[in-house]
């Protein structure tokens, strides 16, 4: 296996010194103006979403390897970034395409993965919304558009994340005791379409495959159970070794204490997983005090509770893999084209 030099070089920019992508996410756009206008009771401006980008940016990424943000309201957090800490940009638009059924993807109109490399960034992240349940021409659609994006990274020789999160088709409560039941197929399924190489991904930013809520002796266990906690470890595993890829771990809105919990059963499992990318979980407990307080007030909360959420999931991966492992060798060199 070798790997072209820009994407081993934007690989290797994302990383820590381990070769462990231990990164922090602040590309949310809908959701997070969303949040912050419920808070404080008013319009979000331009100016508002990148403040809020700049001030989390600034702080954290003394404690990151990397930060994802978005082109939108992310360009001037970008420059704030600690000097060790690549750049992810996103490349899709908030949320998806509610014209159509099968939560189809979108692109932002004003920018290709040329313009993300001209604006600074080593990686480029596409989110796409997919289950193996879907109708399977909605799913092919996705598929080409997914081969798209890769041939398109590939001829600007930039690495390409691939985030994928799983739905119900049928519009049922996707944090509910039946759609835990099948997260785990949903999971493992779309590693193991992604994983191909048709697809051009160099990294794959994956769901943790359970609900730790309905995981039975979990500090997370909310009283239903889907999966005892050796069964959970199972699958864990299952989805892990569909991938010929690295992977790493995104934490979908959890609370700091429930993703820690599920990157140490992660852990437990002996699942070779090469990192992070986590967002809200580190600072989405500071939206409130940005919207009530004022910008000041919120970087001192970042420098401590933020910092310590961070620092409570960088101690979780301790247990994580070098991302280049995943092809079989113990350097990044031994990769290069």
């Amino acid at each position: 296996m070798k790997i072209t030099p820009g994407k081993l070089s934007g690989l290797k920019a994302v990383a820590n010194s381990l070769g462990v992508i231990a990164a922090a996410a602040m590309d949310q756009r809908g959701s997070l103006k969303k949040a912050l206008g419920k808070e404080k009771g008013s319009e979000v401006t331009d100016a508002i979403m990148e403040e809020f980008k700049s001030a989390v940016t600034e702080v954290l990424t003394q404690h990151a390897s990397a930060i994802l943000l978005d082109p939108e309201w992310g360009l001037d957090a970008a420059k704030k970034r600690a000097s060790s800490a690549g750049l992810l940009l996103a490349y899709e638009r908030s949320g998806y395409d509610n014209t159509r059924p099968g939560r189809r993807p979108d692109l932002l109109d004003a920018w290709s993965a040329r313009r993300l490399k001209e604006a600074g960034a080593d990686c480029v992240k596409l989110l796409l919304y997919y289950t193996p349940f879907e109708q399977v021409g909605i799913n092919a659609e996705k598929h080409v558009f997914v081969e798209r994006i890769g041939d398109e990274c590939r001829s600007n020789d930039l690495p390409f994340f691939l985030e994928f999160v799983g739905y119900d088709p049928g519009g049922g409560d996707e944090k509910g005791l039946e759609f835990a039941k099948t997260k785990p197929a949903i999971v493992a399924e779309s590693m193991k379409e992604f994983t191909k190489d048709r697809y051009g991904v160099d990294v794959m930013k994956v769901e943790i495959p359970i609900n730790m809520k309905y995981v039975a002796g979990t500090a997370s266990f909310s009283g239903d159970v889907a999966y005892t906690r050796a069964e959970a470890k199972e699958n864990f595993l299952a989805a892990a070794e569909v991938s010929t890829k690295p992977f790493i771990y995104l934490s979908a809105g959890v609370s700091n204490a429930e993703f820690t919990e599920s990157l140490e059963l992660a852990a437990e499992s002996g699942v070779r997983f090469a990192g992070v990318l986590c967002g809200r979980a580190t600072w989405k407990d500071g939206i409130s005090i940005y919207a009530q307080d004022g910008v000041g007030p919120f970087k001192s909360w970042l420098e401590t509770q933020g910092v310590a959420n961070i620092e409570n999931v960088n101690r979780c991966l301790e247990a994580a893999s070098p991302w280049f492992t995943a092809y079989g060798v113990e350097s990044p060199e031994a990769l290069a084209g």
